[in-house]
């Protein structure tokens, strides 16, 4: 597709307030960054400017100027970041073989998972897939915890994108095949239902976030950054948990590689932070461990 019509297509989304970032042209990657949280030097200049690795979702945005200066240089794709958009999209696949059958669906899956609760799909704004599945874009609940990607959660061929995710958005191509508008209309409320039934589950009673530390001069400055870092991530609002959880132990990385801070201290009590304040353990033990891992490039030590 020309970089013009790619232009025009993301200024359109953005105006709707959703947020926009560049994929790779014909691609569903992200363009930028160009590397991973593991693999950041902090050289990339808005990494550097903002102290930690910037993934694409805070680099969306629904700033037109940013937008033009993106899409007047190259035809990227179209990413659409759910969490900042303030969207769920219910990404329904299609069978990719001759052996899958209709039951497989991922529209008829929705279908029949809706009538179970007597409801029905209402109308909303529907993308059409380049491998021609579905995307249902849905307001995301005003009240109640944010809500995550799943994958199969719903049914089979059912997915979702909410906070921490993206769609390709309609005027992108992957390998060549067009999203396009099936629906052009403003998305409907997620249904109770489905918010109901894509709800995190409750917390399980957490133990205190501690550490012990020692209480000599050094031991006092690192458990006030420790208790800083923790506040940050306990703190932090539904949709911004993940990101201020790698902020954290970059932060306590930078400790540990300069060796006032055991690794397994800090891994602890990131991980206990994490899942107190609603991540998954095996998302909030991943986030630490990226983190961690970028915050030894840059060793902090503390003088004594």
């Amino acid at each position: 597709m020309p970089t013009a019509d790619l232009l025009t297509a993301a200024l359109a989304h953005a105006a709707r307030g959703w947020h926009v970032f560049p994929l790779r042209p014909d691609d569903k990657r992200p363009a930028f960054p160009d590397h991973t949280a593991d693999d950041c030097t902090g050289r990339d200049p808005r990494c550097r400017a903002a102290g930690h690795h910037l993934g694409w979702e805070p680099r969306a945005t629904c700033d037109p100027d940013r937008i033009r200066r993106a899409w007047s240089a190259r035809p990227y794709g179209i990413g659409l970041a759910c969490g900042p958009s303030r969207l769920v999209v219910v990404d329904l696949d299609r069978p990719k073989g001759d052996g899958e059958t209709g039951e497989h669906d991922g529209l008829a899956v929705l279908a029949e998972l809706a009538a179970a609760h007597t409801a029905t799909i209402a109308p909303t704004y529907t993308v059409t897939t380049g491998r021609g599945g579905t995307h249902l874009y849905y307001r995301h609940p005003d009240d109640g915890p944010g809500l995550r990607n799943t994958a199969g959660t719903l049914g089979p061929m059912v997915d979702t994108r909410a906070h921490g995710g993206y769609v390709v958005a309609a005027g992108s191509t992957v390998n060549s095949r067009p999203y396009t508008v099936d629906l052009d209309t403003d998305p409907a409320p997620l249904p109770e239902w489905l918010a109901m039934l894509l709800a995190p589950a409750p917390l399980p009673p957490q133990r205190p976030v501690v550490v012990d530390l020692p209480t000599d001069r050094t031991g006092a400055y690192v458990r006030a950054a420790v208790t800083r870092e923790v506040d940050r991530v306990t703190t932090a609002a539904p949709g911004e948990r993940n990101r201020a959880l790698y902020i954290a132990a970059v932060a306590l990385g930078q400790l540990v590689a300069g060796g006032a801070l055991a690794t397994d201290d800090a891994q602890s009590v990131l991980e206990q932070a994490g899942v107190t304040a609603g991540l998954r353990t095996a998302e909030a033990y991943r986030t630490v461990r990226s983190g961690l891992a970028a915050g030894s490039h840059r060793p902090r030590k503390v003088a004594a």
